[in-house]
């Protein structure tokens, strides 16, 4: 005799109870994984220095979808990056910032667009975390925050020697 009943734990289906279980898991492995100044200031968007192959299959096995790389086209990043992330099965985006005279509010809302239209949990690297920062500040004062709370993100984030440059921003407000 079979049996249409589906097992329920305290009302929710067996099914869906090991989907929201394995969810948590990966973003309890996204969270433990070791990234070169690494920061989780947003939820599902984590920032850091420039990963090694073995740390970005260590994201991959994490549970991270995307990976964007702030790096400019000239700086090495010691491996083939984008076929490391493509072998891995995360999509691979760039956004090249050029040290502070790229920390702009157009790289900020290019960013934010960025954002928008990937699948995350997102990976945001540079060389040590300092332009994901700064740029996650910018886009955070584009989206209505004050200059302290956008500055905050931004430090939380990764932001360090780009500070002064990113506070001159903040006050002007635009590019």
């Amino acid at each position: 005799m079979t049996s249409n009943r589906v097992l329920r734990i305290h009302g929710i289906r067996l099914g869906t109870m090991a989907l929201i279980l394995t969810l948590a898991a990966g973003q309890v492995l996204a969270q433990s994984m070791d990234l070169p100044n690494r920061k989780d200031a947003l939820e599902g968007i984590t920032t850091a220095g420039q990963p090694s192959a073995e740390q970005l299959a260590a994201a991959a096995k994490s549970g991270f979808k995307t990976v964007i790389d702030l790096r400019g086209v000239s700086e090495d990043r010691g491996i083939d990056e984008r076929s490391t992330v493509e072998k891995l099965g995360m999509s691979y985006v760039t956004l090249p910032v050029e040290g502070a005279g790229g920390v702009t509010y157009a790289n900020a809302a290019a960013l934010d667009k960025l954002l928008a239209g990937v699948e995350g949990p997102v990976l945001i690297h540079c060389a040590s975390g300092n332009r994901a920062g700064a740029l996650l500040a910018l886009r955070d004062k584009l989206d209505g925050a004050d200059d302290k709370s956008a500055l905050a993100l931004g430090v939380a984030s990764g932001l360090t020697s780009l500070k002064p440059a990113v506070e001159q921003k903040l006050a002007q407000g635009h590019d």
